[in-house]
């Protein structure tokens, strides 16, 4: 279990808040990394291929198995809808996860996210930062390639960086693909490119730069849709792939560019077949490098609904009237998306493979608003946020609520649902890598997913959901609305959830400012607010989003100078808990999630190292080790806290990361943060990774850790600032 601060943990409706105190002595004094549920490692030869599908501004009321089928099975032909048959087939065969959220109702911020394995509170790309540099540090591909994985991303990147400044030019992106560990890339890197759906004509939006790695290709590609572009490069990656590297998995992360605003078409019908022989097939010759690169480039409509029609009024006299052609646009596109997962599957079962692939779909945010065409379009025509309300660029449920679907017929049961619980993209990360057979890196703010998604719920961890996103908008007054958020002015937002409630808030002023807080089960619309009801639940909401975030300069917050809150009273003495592991380690891992092999209580995080390093037995050139416990601020202010290790470390007050001394980390070097803090206790934990041999060389000391503050002088954070429960005296349960 991880610290209570910041993650949502089951409770009684009618209790919240009881459990604080009780909840953080568990934490350290059951030792969570002993606790059932710390899953070991995949064995190499059950490791998965992953195939994550990401694509651009669908909502989840446009999924068959979320929402669209209910409208095709009304009465009411005033309800207009559309077909998903591939995906229905992927939920069939697999499990939907109907709770799961994003990270920002945007793009790029989404993305980012996903690919560091972290929350808004941590990334380093948010709101509106298009184009900016993705953080150089762990990510989903560089995990799984240090896994043994070939890693490819085909799509929408938009994360490279190097905007900032006319001295980088591409293909010399600071942030590239191949930089940020993917081993190829194929596709848009520039956010605005993917706006347009035949980069070399053009067609909406003005010619556009396609890059395989370092090469800009877009000439060689006449009248390819992007869709079907990517699609067919899938094929074409993953059969090469299984051709030349049988025995090894891949990570392909497919991100479309569509359906987003420019509701481009196809240029004919999809191709007769699928998988090896039929479909979409990468012909690799120039000018016709898919085999759908002819005809009339924006021409065609997928049958079921180019003649469509609804009962716009049923009291009219001609009540049946033709969708508005941006309407058959959209379903036509969402379609063509659908066909090429199809395809992908197909292939998949061809080249035997797709017992052992693990595929997961979702969209970056909600429906959008947006056309690029003369036409405006509205998701209100197929309710595309389903049964929420909102949007992309909004906080209420429609603009994040996105939901998932996974299929892995080797572990996941088919036909299977994630019920109530809620997930989120950066919980990806560790869950591929648990697949993998690697322990995810601490820096990562999600859980491993493989419970929930193997028929283990009961052991599955809680999700952190946790959002922050400032537009200057405002939410659509959209009839389907409820009317207190019709015209909602936006701003700054704010979205945290724990179990079955949300708290949401729009236009934050203060840090004070209350949350609206609903029944997201019951109540999915969000239109009966419990927050006088839940002064408890309240109160932990504020508490928990200072405690598990931290301010980025370029996304300035008006939470961001508020200080994190104590922990009430609790029961302690002087010292900490630790435990311990040794091995091979390529970062410092997520150890509060593993079975480690020794634990016990030391004075201080330095004795506790040491203690780790006589008492942790095993093959490996390293140790890991975790230390818990209490940090006694004297004083509400300004900290800066700074870590010297001979390894790698990475430090958490609460689940906020202050120091984070792994990716790229120096042995040796000082590393530092900045926090602000309020008087009392506060529970930090440490993990890090030091070489074994510092126990022969004790001048070679693996962690020093020192502060200073508003009534402190800079100096080493000594024993009598570190706490640990009282019931922790006689050490009971701290080996396994």
């Amino acid at each position: 279990m991880l610290s209570i601060d910041l993650r949502p943990r089951p409770r009684s409706r009618n209790r919240q808040g009881q459990h604080v105190h009780r909840m953080v002595l568990w934490l350290i004094l059951g030792l969570p990394w002993l606790a059932a549920g710390a899953s070991g490692w995949a064995a190499e030869a059950s490791r998965p291929n992953i195939l994550f599908i990401l694509v651009d501004d669908l909502g989840y009321g446009d999924v068959g198995a979320f929402h669209q089928n209910l409208r095709a099975q009304a009465a009411d032909r005033s309800r207009p809808w559309h077909r998903t048959p591939a995906l229905d087939r992927l939920a069939a065969e697999g499990m939907r996860l109907p709770h799961h959220y994003c990270p920002a109702p945007v793009c790029a911020p989404s993305r980012a996210s996903l690919l560091l394995g972290v929350h808004q509170g941590h990334a380093n790309v948010r709101d509106n930062q298009f184009d900016k540099a993705l953080e150089n540090n762990h990510t989903l591909p560089s995990v799984l390639k240090q896994a043994g994985y070939r890693t490819i991303a085909i799509g929408k990147y938009g994360l490279q960086g190097g905007q900032e400044t006319e001295a980088i030019e591409s293909p010399n992106w600071p942030a590239h693909p191949n930089l940020r560990g993917f081993d190829d890339f194929f596709g848009y890197i520039r956010h605005r490119d993917g706006h347009e759906h035949y980069p070399k004509e053009g067609v909406h939006r003005g010619k556009k730069e396609v890059w395989e790695n370092r090469s800009e290709v877009s000439q060689q590609l006449d009248k390819c849709y992007t869709t079907d572009l990517f699609t067919a490069r899938t094929k074409h990656a993953i059969t090469t792939h299984v051709g030349q590297s049988p025995d090894q998995p891949f990570f392909i992360y497919l991100a479309y560019d569509t359906p987003h605003a420019v509701l481009s078409l196809p240029t004919q019908a999809y191709p007769d077949g699928g998988g090896s022989s039929g479909g979409l097939q990468w012909t690799g010759e120039p000018g016709r490098m898919i085999n759908t690169a002819s005809g009339m480039p924006d021409s065609y409509y997928h049958p079921e609904y180019a003649d469509a029609t609804w009962d716009h009024d049923a009291d009219a006299a001609t009540a049946e009237v033709a969708w508005p052609d941006v309407q058959k646009r959209y379903a036509t596109v969402v379609r063509r998306i659908d066909d090429g997962i199809a395809d992908l599957l197909q292939l998949l079962r061809d080249l035997s493979i797709d017992q052992n692939t693990l595929i997961v779909f979702t969209t970056d945010n909600g429906p959008s608003v947006e056309s690029y065409l003369d036409e405006a379009y509205e998701p209100t025509f197929f309710q595309g946020y389903g049964p929420y309300d909102g949007i992309k660029r909004d906080l209420w449920e429609g603009g994040v609520h996105v939901g998932a679907l996974a299929r892995w017929p080797a572990r996941i049961p088919a036909g299977s649902t994630s019920g109530d619980h809620a997930t989120t993209f950066w919980d990806w990360l560790p869950t591929f890598a648990e697949a993998a057979g690697v322990a995810p890196p601490a820096r990562t703010d999600g859980v491993s997913l493989l419970p929930l998604l193997t028929g283990h719920a009961a052991e599955q961890a809680p999700s952190t959901v946790y959002v922050e996103y400032f537009q200057n908008g405002k939410t659509p007054s959209f009839d389907d609305f409820d009317p207190s958020h019709r015209g909602r002015k936006r701003n700054q937002m704010q979205l945290v959830r724990q179990d079955r409630f949300v708290g949401v808030r729009y236009d934050i002023g203060l840090a004070e400012d209350d949350f609206e807080i609903y029944d997201i089960v019951a109540d999915p619309r969000q239109t009966h607010d419990l927050a006088a009801a839940m002064p408890d639940l309240q109160r932990e909401f504020k508490q928990r989003v200072l405690r598990g975030r931290r301010p980025d300069a370029s996304a300035k917050r008006p939470y961001d100078d508020a200080p994190m809150p104590a922990l009430g009273e609790v029961a302690a003495e002087p010292g900490v808990a630790w435990g311990s592991i040794v091995g091979t380690f390529a970062w410092v891992p997520q150890l509060h999630r593993m079975k480690l092999t020794a634990g016990g209580v030391s004075d201080q995080p330095a004795g506790a190292i040491r203690r780790a390093q006589i008492s942790s037995t095993g093959n490996g050139p390293q140790v890991a080790t975790i230390i818990q416990g209490y940090l006694e601020v004297p004083a509400e202010g300004l900290y800066t806290l700074g870590l010297t290790t001979s390894g790698g470390a990475l430090l958490r007050i609460h689940e906020a990361v202050v120091i984070d001394a792994d990716a790229g980390y120096e042995a040796g070097q000082p590393s530092s943060g900045q926090v602000r803090l309020a008087a009392g206790k506060h529970p930090i934990r440490i993990e890090l990774v030091h070489d074994r041999s510092t126990l022969i060389d004790p001048s070679a000391a693996p962690l020093q850790l020192r502060w200073s503050g508003p009534t402190i002088s800079e100096g080493p954070i000594s024993a009598s600032a570190f706490f640990r429960p009282k019931s922790l005296a006689a050490g009971p349960g701290l080996r396994p």
